[in-house]
């Protein structure tokens, strides 16, 4: 994103191994940053009926987890033996990624025309939310996604230009735990934000501002998948 990636990978040209892990943690850290990673981790959050920090953590973890699977999964094959995922497979992955987003984004913005966040603007100190639409098991499921898809593969291709095999599948190893954790870390800062009594009262008005935007990030990266128009990144 913005040429960050490239300058953070050049931190390792001829360097020793610790800094190349040191670069592989930079990079996951960084990772959940991208812009289809926010478009998802935004609605994941604000859909959902818990968006205390404490059940944001759990689902950026489960996440994050989710990632780290695939990505690993995935990118070992490239690193060990120069196999990668045929274009049109990678390219199915992208509008999974990008139906995954608009999925989410027409979620939030289903339950906001049915009123669901007018009913949730103030705390319930005794009463139990009986609408919970995120599961950690959804949120495992949606990392698996993205960890096919998704940006994830720039991580994996910079990694494939180091020259020790070894040293390449630690880092891609390192990538993926920091990934989760930032992903974690990421997830929990929407939570905090969102369940704050300033943004809580007002949510039924931000609600279809997000559900809107991420909507049509999704709809661009469905079309970018397919060539229709440019990655701007």
């Amino acid at each position: 994103m913005f040429g960050l990636d490239d300058a953070i990978a050049g931190l390792s040209n001829g360097a020793s191994v610790g800094v190349v892990i040191l670069v592989a943690v930079l990079l996951g850290l960084r990772h959940a940053t991208d812009p289809d990673h926010i478009a998802a981790v935004t609605t994941l959050v604000a859909s959902g009926g818990e968006r205390a920090s404490r059940a944001s953590a759990r689902l950026g973890a489960f996440w994050g987890l989710g990632h780290a699977l695939t990505l690993v999964l995935f990118g070992l094959p490239i690193l060990l033996f120069q196999q990668y995922l045929p274009e049109r497979v990678q390219q199915g992955a992208e509008t999974a990624v990008a139906a995954l987003i608009v999925f989410l984004a027409l979620r939030l913005l289903v339950r906001w025309r049915h009123g669901y966040f007018n009913l949730h603007a103030h705390v319930h100190e005794d009463e139990h939310h009986h609408h919970r639409v995120r599961t950690p098991a959804g949120a495992f499921g949606i990392g698996l996604v993205h960890g096919i898809g998704g940006s994830a593969g720039v991580g994996v291709l910079i990694l494939a230009a180091i020259p020790s095999t070894t040293v390449a599948c630690i880092a891609l190893i390192v990538l993926a735990v920091f990934t989760a954790v930032s992903m974690t870390l990421v997830t929990t800062g929407f939570g905090i934000t969102l369940s704050s009594d300033r943004v809580a009262g007002s949510f039924n008005g931000i609600a279809p501002v997000i559900g809107v935007t991420s909507l049509a990030f999704g709809a661009w990266y469905a079309l970018a998948a397919w060539g229709m128009v440019a990655y701007p990144l």
